[in-house]
């Protein structure tokens, strides 16, 4: 599976809505599926169906 980064862009209820890096892509998921911690501007690995926050 392919790994794909994306940065948090904003946060609305229970849903944060997420920027792929070096593209126009933008979507939005449960809270409940990011790890503990994210916040606007939280910059994200995405790898075998799950998030990991990276610096």
């Amino acid at each position: 599976m392919e790994t794909k980064y994306y940065t948090v862009t904003k946060i609305e209820g229970e849903y944060a809505y997420i920027l792929e890096d070096n593209t126009e892509n933008e979507i939005f998921i449960a809270m409940a599926l990011l790890p503990e911690g994210v916040d606007i501007g939280t910059r994200l690995k995405y790898e075998m169906f799950s998030y990991e926050i990276i610096s």
